[in-house]
């Protein structure tokens, strides 16, 4: 019976006991052959770094080879603390002179764990400096890889058996999980590799050759077994191309697919409101501005659908360019709709989109300009009484432009021509929801995403890889530069008292301040609100994430600790996503109005909410939160044409993953850079989270920042075969990779429907 990649993996794993092969798919989650082979190593040892140790020297660093033939328990009382402690001692045949092994324990636990390692038979790597003792080599501080056991026979000194030291140049030492040793794998992905059927090669010749990529059933032998770096490097590249290419052809595929849709052209019309608008604006757009609006003009003035990623720095001016959009759409005859993450942002949204508008937005009565239309606002929150007319007025056609929340999504919310879709925080929305409300027009409808988290260029490729995308860099005039100081409290325990001067001092000058907590209450945190984790790394190279400290400052103890301490006698409010939609509304408007010197505050400000004279923000814990998020948060000041001032408090000491952080935010405002850091340092399901692109949690081989040039060729190369077959007829192998990869996608968003 031939052994192929999809076979089961018991095929191979031959006399494992039950035990061994539950580790292998419930601990690995491997279960077919081919997942086998497709679990390459993490690290290699390089053993032609392995030492002679013929002539050995005190002192001398030794990376030896060799198998332990005696190992023992040696239990004693501590002199120092007068407790039972113990320590393990193993002797280790090498090449040359045997060499002797101690380890200390404080417990018989880890004495236990010290004794299986060395157990006598096993077999592996050794690193450690040479000394002597009493007439013995020791070999001291010892690192050890162990790779084999023997059958733990004494032989002559010096005498190694053949397997041992037949290691190949390069050994692979693989991802594991507890009951599991790097051999056990390594054993078996040796049997696997010598009795499977050759694996299929998806990729075209023509294309391996122009790409430089090394056919698959070599890639296998080298990933497995290399004999050195450079062959490691080619494995490597192969499957991350592999990977690209087939998720560039899904994209590519879907982007295609979008464009054959036909879609109403929206021209704008005799352009009347949109020309108005412009008229009316107290400033000129930015060149960046006006090069997008034409880039999304030219899009709605096609008869595909539009489907493009707007993307760019804090206050760049997105929801103007937005707007525009909107307006074209409405001159065109159609709606538009703008769905936002928050009940607080749709609200900005639509008393900021008013306000810009004027007597524009009153179109339909008799405050309303001729050339207007009517905005209007859908929430969850609103009853069914506040919800009739509103939903009638959308119905009809009456209303031009629509601002909700998730509330737009629901079954009885009906449009007359829906024609455009803007979402604002695409990583907030997942595609059903997008697909939720597109679902809601004639034909299908223009489509446009803003983010506000810029997004390194293949990271848009990959995770919004269906989208055209354009980028705002420039900030419009009146956006002043904001300083950012980190307050380390462990430091300098004194300094909260002048974060609070500071806040008086800009009151004093007329300003307003606000004050971010990442709690509401106790332990409550707000809605989608996740605690920062910091990252060790272990003895194994694995990253291993640490809560961080509890007691995190909250709204309500904080207000309440202002209001009697530091800030007694200032006006303070307070806003979280506990309180009532009216409550929220009435506390926007009068921290907008100045009618608040402060406002406390979960990280519900953290988009879109836009006060001109706030100009200093206080972030409390700020090491609870993600680079990111804390990037938006201190875009909230600075954005009335006077200097901001964002101070991040913290107890975190210095050197640590959370403090990086803060140090990093408070280097740079440049967004790109900050994004680009924090991505890095996120695990790759963050990156590409099923519930923001739809698609699998995370690459297998591929990370969108480190292999960017083989993402822009796999790009390039998909291209290049959809524009010869969008359908890859002439690359059978390939195409069904696609299929696969498009029938995951289909089965997961059939799942969370």
């Amino acid at each position: 019976m031939a052994i192929t990649f999809d076979s089961s993996l018991t095929t191979v794993l031959g006399a494992a006991t039950p035990a061994k092969r539950k580790k292998f798919s419930d601990g690995l989650g491997l279960h077919t052959v081919g997942d086998l082979l497709r679990h390459f190593p993490r690290r290699y040892l390089e053993t032609g770094s392995l030492t002679k140790i013929d002539d050995l020297r005190v002192g001398q660093m030794l990376c030896v080879v060799g198998e332990i033939t005696d190992c023992r328990t040696v239990t004693y009382n501590d002199r120092r603390t007068g407790r039972p402690a113990a320590r393990v001692e193993a002797v280790l045949r090498t090449g040359g002179p045997s060499l002797k092994m101690t380890f200390f324990a404080r417990n018989a636990g880890t004495a236990a764990w010290h004794a299986k390692r060395v157990a006598v038979g096993n077999r592996g790597v050794f690193l450690g400096k040479a000394d002597q003792f009493r007439d013995q080599w020791q070999l001291v501080n010892p690192q050890m890889t162990i790779f084999g056991q023997g059958d733990g026979a004494e032989g002559d000194e010096g005498e190694l058996s053949e397997d041992v030291l037949d290691l190949g140049a390069y050994y692979p030492i693989y991802p594991l999980t507890k009951g599991l040793e790097s051999w056990d794998v390594a054993r078996a992905v040796k049997f696997a590799r010598s009795v499977v059927d050759s694996p299929t090669e998806v990729i075209p010749e023509p294309i391996r050759e122009k790409y430089d990529v090394v056919g698959v059933e070599r890639a296998y032998d080298w990933v497995h077994q290399p004999e050195d770096e450079d062959q490691v490097e080619q494995a490597h590249h192969r499957f991350r191309f592999e990977e690209a290419l087939i998720t560039q052809l899904v994209l590519g595929r879907r982007r295609r697919a979008t464009r054959s849709l036909g879609a109403t052209a929206r021209d704008g019309g005799d352009g009347a409101l949109l020309a108005d608008f412009d008229g009316r604006l107290p400033f000129t757009l930015t060149a960046g501005q006006v090069e997008v609006g034409a880039q999304i003009e030219a899009d709605l003035a096609a008869p595909h659908p539009m489907n493009r990623l707007l993307q760019g720095e804090v206050g760049s001016g997105k929801t103007l360019v937005a707007l525009r959009a909107m307006l074209r759409v409405v001159d065109s005859g159609g709606q538009a709709a703008l769905l936002a993450p928050t009940e607080v942002l749709a609200q900005q949204h639509y008393r900021s989109i008013v306000t810009m508008l004027g007597d524009l937005a009153m179109g339909g009565t008799i405050f309303g300009s001729g050339a207007g239309t009517h905005v209007e606002l859908l929430t969850g929150s609103m009853n069914k009484t506040q919800r009739t007319a509103p939903l009638s007025r959308i119905a009809s056609g009456e209303a031009g432009i629509v601002i909700g929340t998730h509330a737009l999504l629901q079954d009885n919310v009906f449009f007359a021509d829906l024609g455009l879709v803007v979402v604002d925080e695409q990583h907030r929305f997942g595609v059903e929801q997008r697909a939720a409300l597109t679902d809601k027009a004639i034909n299908p409808p223009h489509l446009l995403v803003m983010t506000a988290t810029p997004i390194p260029r293949t990271v848009a490729m990959t995770v919004f890889g269906d989208l055209e995308s354009s980028t705002l860099t420039e900030l419009p005039a009146g956006r002043a530069p904001i300083q950012t100081n980190v307050v380390p409290l462990v430091q300098q325990p004194a300094w909260i008292d002048r974060v609070w001067a500071r806040v008086r001092e800009e009151v004093e000058k007329g300003h307003q301040v606000y004050v971010v907590c990442p709690r509401i209450s106790g332990d409550e945190a707000e809605a989608g609100q996740v605690d920062a984790v910091n990252v060790v790394i272990d003895e194994d190279g694995e990253a291993v994430e640490v809560a961080p400290p509890p007691a995190a400052a909250a709204v309500e103890e904080v207000i309440e600790q202002l209001g009697h301490g530091p800030l007694a006698g200032l006006r303070i409010g307070r806003l979280h996503g506990r309180l009532a939609s009216d409550e929220k509304d009435a506390t926007m408007r009068a921290f907008a109005a100045g009618d608040l010197d402060v406002l406390v505050s979960t990280t519900v400000i953290e988009v879109g909410v836009d006060v001109a004279n706030a100009t200093a923000m206080v972030i409390l814990d700020a090491d609870r939160f993600g680079v990111s998020q804390l990037h938006q948060l201190r875009g909230r000041v600075g954005r009335g044409g006077f200097p901001g001032l964002c101070l991040l408090v913290s107890h975190t000491e210095v050197g640590t993953p959370a403090r990086e952080r803060l140090d990093v935010v408070a280097s740079t405002t440049d967004g790109f850079l900050l994004s680009r850091f924090d991505l890095e340092q996120r695990r790759e399901g963050d990156v590409l989270g099923a519930s923001q692109a739809g698609r699998r949690s995370s690459l297998e081989n591929l990370r969108v920042l480190r292999d960017e040039d083989t993402i822009v060729a796999a790009r390039e190369a998909a291209e290049g075969l959809l524009d010869q077959d969008a359908d890859l007829a002439h690359a059978a192998e390939l195409a069904d990779a696609v299929l696969d990869l498009e029938r995951s996608q289909q089965a997961g968003f059939v799942d969370k429907s």
